[in-house]
């Protein structure tokens, strides 16, 4: 039944591998849809979970299989965690992204992990999950999903970005919403802070002290994908090809990798805004990188950046896949062919009951 009024968990576990995203929120149509936010955390990953997820895609199919009861499990008992903090919030259900493992929409599928079921029974709450195979099936890219609430929620910028584990942007033409993976960001920063003892480059610090290769600025820069029109999108196997390797080719240390891509992040995502003038909506981890927001304010001109009250510069995700359960709850459209490049918009996802 269309209530028009919902009070969701969303779960969002990003390519960046930092922790679960977990947004209480309160989503209800007045006109237009709006939202509240009740409460956020990010319950983080410890060591061990971040090299399972790291290694996910080395699994055979059985162990892929007990992987994704696995990490329902694992989501299922945060989420439970944290809802039990707030006995007296009647939640509706659980809005879950999943964390993607494969995403090759060239070749037909989309994979993100972590059951539904298994979310369903830890919370004993119906469970809407798996967003993305529906556009996939209609042959477009399952990605970026995020647009239509930046349209609906966030309309009010010229452009809502994130930088997380990749740089998207969206934005509308004419009515008309578009979007699209620039580059990857904190996917890469990480893995060399990794190998420098730390869960990421705090505050850009270790890159801002390093040099930028520039032969290498140059080939990463150079990739084809850069030249493609949209829609298009990113996922981690694009970037084991494209980028390690020609990092690896210029024997680049973890400090001047991390120099290098956040150079060339801030030269993509400005290729992109340069040309526009207005605002900007950046949320996402990449937002407390100081020295990439450096680079990014030195190569871009004309783009006035806002940066949101820290709950929704972490959250936005998990807010707006808490909207597209609610969307998919009462089978609106939540996925946009304009933006997916799809035969046809959408209504994706599938709904596990306890």
């Amino acid at each position: 039944m269309n209530k028009r009024d919902y009070v969701v968990l969303g779960l969002m576990s990003g390519t960046s591998c930092d922790g679960l995203d977990m947004m209480l929120c309160r989503i209800f149509f007045d006109h237009q849809w709006n939202y509240e936010i009740l409460e956020f955390e990010t319950s983080p990953y410890d060591s061990n979970e971040v090299d399972a997820l790291k290694n996910i895609t080395k699994l055979n199919a059985v162990e892929l299989m007990q992987a994704h009861a696995h990490w329902g499990n694992v989501f299922g008992e945060k989420a439970k965690s944290f809802l039990n903090r707030f006995p007296n919030v009647s939640v509706d259900f659980v809005s879950s992204h999943g964390h993607t493992v494969f995403h090759q929409p060239h070749n037909g599928f989309t994979f993100q992990m972590g059951l539904g079921a298994n979310i369903a029974v830890a919370t004993r709450l119906p469970v809407v999950c798996d967003f993305r195979t529906t556009d996939v099936a209609w042959g477009g890219q399952g990605a970026p999903l995020v647009p239509i609430g930046d349209a609906l929620f966030f309309s009010q910028y010229d452009f809502c970005i994130n930088l997380g584990g990749f740089v998207n942007i969206s934005y509308a033409i004419n009515k008309e919403r578009y979007a699209f993976d620039v580059c990857p960001l904190n996917i890469v920063l990480n893995e060399f802070a990794r190998q420098l003892g730390g869960a990421y480059d705090e505050g850009g610090n270790w890159a801002r002290s390093a040099q930028v290769h520039d032969v290498c600025l140059q080939a990463l820069n150079a990739l084809d994908y850069y030249q493609q029109p949209p829609p298009k999108s990113l996922g981690v196997e694009w970037v084991k090809e494209n980028i390690y390797p020609i990092i690896e080719r210029y024997q680049l240390s973890p400090n001047d990798a991390m120099a290098t891509i956040t150079e060339h992040a801030a030269i993509q995502l400005s290729n992109t805004l340069n040309g526009w003038v207005g605002q900007s909506l950046l949320t996402g981890g990449g937002v407390f990188n100081a020295y990439f927001i450096d680079r990014l304010k030195a190569h871009t001109s004309d783009m006035e950046l806002v940066i949101p009250e820290n709950k929704l510069v972490h959250g936005k995700e998990a807010l707006i896949f808490a909207l597209l359960g609610v969307l998919r709850w009462e089978m609106h459209l939540n996925s946009i062919s304009s933006v997916t490049g799809a035969e046809k918009s959408s209504t994706g996802a599938a709904i596990y009951y306890y």
